[in-house]
């Protein structure tokens, strides 16, 4: 994962990259929207944005609607720093895409802690995500069998044609991901010994 922060203050991407400090990711830092929106649109893992609402070029507002119409994956979570505090403006921020907010001149440990939340969203967005795939990769490797199959009531071949039958494990074998072993049935072992013995005389 890694940790995009937007802010065109100097002061404030110092603190936050010193908050993010230690949390094990990647972490540049931005000073307008342009770059921001530029970098959000490059990503190729999962992407924590601490992200200032009011910046030159696209404004944080701006830049959530946009990050909402890209492709859901590599995901992106969003924590808004604002000095706005009034609640309309945080509703705007939550509605045009922030996942969270925090307000200015925040608090580093706060920041952190929300931060975090963050993180630990991407990364269970990415283990559902691989799950997800691994699950599409499997059943696009199972062939079904479908449909009425035309069985022998004695032998149990399967009619493949008008002409021709076929044991019913190869069938299986060929349209399906089906393997075999073979051993005897409690039913069918008796007969078999009986023969067995019959054979041995």
């Amino acid at each position: 994962m890694e940790i995009l922060i937007a802010d065109d203050e100097p002061v404030s991407r110092a603190l936050a990259k010193a908050a993010m400090a230690d949390s094990g990711c990647g972490i540049a830092t931005v000073a307008d929207g342009d770059a921001a929106w530029l970098a959000i649109q490059q990503r190729q893992q999962p992407m924590l944005v601490i992200l200032d609402r009011m910046m030159p070029g696209v404004d944080g507002i701006d830049l959530c609607r946009r990050t909402q119409t890209l492709a859901p994956y590599p995901p992106v979570y969003i924590v808004m720093v604002t000095g706005a505090a009034e609640p309309a403006d945080l509703v705007a921020g939550l509605n045009a895409g922030a996942d969270d907010y925090i307000p200015k001149p925040f608090n580093t440990a706060e920041l952190r802690a929300r931060a975090n939340v963050g993180l630990r969203m991407l990364a269970l967005q990415e283990s559902l995500a691989r799950r997800v795939t691994e699950l599409e990769a499997a059943l696009s490797s199972v062939k079904m069998l479908r449909g009425l199959l035309p069985m022998c009531s004695y032998c149990k071949k399967i009619r493949v044609d008008n002409k021709y039958w076929q044991q019913l494990e190869g069938y299986l074998s060929e349209h399906s991901e089906a393997q075999f072993s073979h051993g005897i049935c409690p039913d069918c072992f008796p007969e078999v010994l009986g023969s067995m013995g019959a054979e041995s005389k």
